[in-house]
C-alpha cells in the first residue's frame, strides 16, 4: 500500500467524524436561527451545500490544484 493511502486509511475514521461534526454543527445553527425549522429539510439543504463543496474540491483536484500543496 502506498504511504499516502496508508496515512489516509489510518485517519479515515477521524475524517468521517469531522465531516459528521460539520453537518451536526450546521443542523444546530439552523435550529438556533429557526426554532420551528423543518429539520429534515434543513438536513437535506445542508447536505446539498456540503455536496456542492465536495464537488468543487473534486473538480479542483482533477484540475491539479492540489498536486503541490
Amino acid at each position: 500500500m502506498d504511504p499516502v493511502e496508508k496515512d489516509i486509511q489510518a485517519r479515515k475514521e477521524e475524517i468521517l467524524a469531522e465531516v459528521r461534526a460539520i453537518f451536526k454543527a450546521n443542523m444546530k445553527f439552523t435550529d438556533w436561527n429557526v426554532p420551528e425549522a423543518n429539520d429534515r429539510l434543513g438536513a437535506e439543504l445542508i447536505i446539498g451545500v456540503m455536496q456542492e463543496a465536495l464537488d468543487t474540491l473534486k473538480k479542483e483536484v482533477e484540475e491539479g490544484k492540489y498536486d503541490i500543496y
